[in-house]
């Protein structure tokens, strides 16, 4: 059966780990196993982390507000995991706004820009995005004219890729990613891993949760595709007018458009250009 034609149920059946809903609440039901996941991707010791209970960033009412997937914190640094089983075209600035975003999550009124914590954003990716073969792509910010000048702003951001896993020198890195991408577990972390993702589906509560998830998210797919074409015969209605001398009442009833919201938008653009 083709996986578009899955029914919800048999999609919440046939989970893994890398769906983000169920790495979410793995990770966040277990700090401990988020913060082990943390030492192994970024290769270094973390003393705690303590799990943001809120994942939704919000600047102000005229940013864009953030969602992310595992957001977690201690005294000096903070982490975002980011599971992503598609390529959107978008995952490097989504990874710049997302630091930004935490930045200022992290910074409070009063504290000096020293204060910011060391920054780490990882997405851990299906697809190769980059198509270069490797298995993690590392980015910091680094001197163009002399790339061993780091610009030391301790912002940095991963991009650990499934498919390429078994390049990985980190066997526990391999170990994991192997998992991701759909393969056995094969040590103690991911078998635990895999035994917490089986726990959570089990979780009638986190089912239900996820059915209104994935329903909310098909019909927010097909709202944006009805505005869209509401756009697109706009568009067109404004074309005729402009371009072919049709007047606004003929050009809206052809598109199947409100008369008012095609006059209101010809008004505006004849602003905008005077």
């Amino acid at each position: 059966m083709n996986e578009k034609e899955l029914t919800l149920e048999e999609k919440w059946e046939q989970a893994t780990i890398a769906n983000n809903f169920l790495f979410y609440k793995v990770m966040h039901d277990n700090p401990d196993v988020c913060k082990q996941l943390l030492e192994i991707l970024l290769e270094m010791e973390i003393d705690k982390i303590d799990m943001n209970t809120q994942e939704v960033i919000n600047i102000d009412w005229r940013s864009k507000g953030i969602r992310l997937d595992v957001y977690a914190k201690n005294s000096n640094q903070v982490f975002d995991i980011e599971m992503q089983s598609t390529d959107t075209l978008e995952l490097p600035e989504r990874a710049r706004y997302y630091q930004g975003a935490m930045d200022i999550d992290s910074l409070k009124a009063g504290d000096e820009y020293k204060d910011l914590k060391n920054s780490y954003v990882i997405f851990i990716c299906i697809p190769d995005i980059f198509n270069k073969g490797l298995p993690v792509y590392t980015f910091e910010n680094l001197c163009r004219q002399d790339t061993s000048v780091p610009l030391g702003d301790r912002a940095l951001k991963y991009f650990f890729i499934s498919t390429n896993c078994d390049k990985l020198l980190n066997e526990e890195q391999k170990a994991f990613m192997r998992l991701v991408r759909g393969n056995e577990s094969s040590n103690a972390f991911t078998d635990r891993v895999a035994h917490l993702t089986e726990d959570a589906k089990r979780n009638n509560e986190y089912k239900r949760q996820y059915m209104e998830w994935e329903r909310q998210k098909a019909y927010e797919f097909r709202r944006g595709k009805e505005e869209g074409k509401e756009e697109a015969k706009l568009e067109a209605a404004i074309t005729l007018v402009n371009k072919y001398n049709a007047s606004p009442e003929t050009a809206a009833n052809d598109m199947g458009i409100p008369l008012e919201k095609l006059l209101e938008s010809l008004e505006t653009r004849t602003k905008s250009q005077a």
